[in-house]
């Protein structure tokens, strides 16, 4: 006997009906709406809505579970990078079901399947619906009057908290200008003070530096001149050797 067993096998054994409602959820995820009989959309609702649900946290092993309900790398990509960031703050009900009457060949109900979240037309009403409605309040407590107050003294009292706002916001921004300045000033004396503490040690290397130049420059000109002075006394050399030779012949 079949008692409490709810479970619809629609007429196939398991490995059809997982294939089925596998291929199913993949198409379900990829178009974000389908159409098919009532009874395979409530069967594939209970199907993909924990794979939905697992789809909020992207990790290793959510990816695996759900590729091994889903057998598609395209659904999987997309239930996790695009589905999982528009179900995020929805606690579950990730689907809705829309009858849409007998089909005509054997009279078998139809319905539309989608994602709640991409529905925009629905959410785009639900949103004008939500800003018309106005908010009431009713006051218990054994019929207790409030106090009313007159209307001059609360605009006199809005007008004062104002007037002390504005005054309270201008000292603080006086005193922010007030702060800037003084840590500009002393920001400029710092620097000042350390361009003097710089320049004093770069004046001795300077100096440094021309007294070697002055050097190297003194040297080049006496190696120069003990040259000339050389070459001068080759030339008188070779003159006088000349001069000798002349008179002898």
């Amino acid at each position: 006997m079949r008692h409490r067993k709810k479970f619809n096998h629609l007429k196939r054994n398991r490995a059809h009906r997982q294939a089925m409602l596998s291929n199913m959820a993949s198409s379900l995820i990829i178009h974000k709406r389908i159409h098919t009989t009532l009874a395979k959309a409530k069967a594939l609702r209970t199907y993909v809505e924990p794979l939905i649900t697992r789809c909020k946290n992207d990790s290793t092993h959510s990816r695996r579970v759900v590729f091994a309900h889903l057998q598609n790398k395209e659904s999987v990509n997309e239930l996790f990078r695009e589905v999982a960031t528009k179900v995020a703050d929805r606690p579950g009900g990730y689907t809705r079901i829309l009858k849409l009457g007998p089909r005509k060949g054997d009279s078998a109900e139809m319905a539309m399947m989608e994602l709640v979240d991409y529905n925009e037309n629905m959410l785009a009403e639900k949103e004008e619906e939500s800003k018309s409605k106005k908010r009431t309040r009713r006051g218990g407590g054994g019929g207790r009057k409030k106090k009313s107050t007159p209307v001059a003294e609360t605009s006199e009292s809005t007008a004062q908290a104002q007037q002390t706002a504005t005054e309270e916001a201008q000292e603080k921004t006086a005193e922010a200008e007030e702060q800037a300045v003084e840590e500009a000033e002393a920001e400029a004396s710092k620097a000042e003070e350390t361009t003097a503490q710089e320049a004093p040690a770069e004046e001795p290397e300077q100096e440094e530096k021309e007294e070697e130049k002055g050097k190297e420059a003194e040297e080049q000109q006496n190696t120069e001149a003990k040259q000339q002075e050389s070459e001068e006394e080759k030339k008188d050399e070779d003159d006088k050797d000349d001069k000798e030779e002349d008179k002898k012949e």
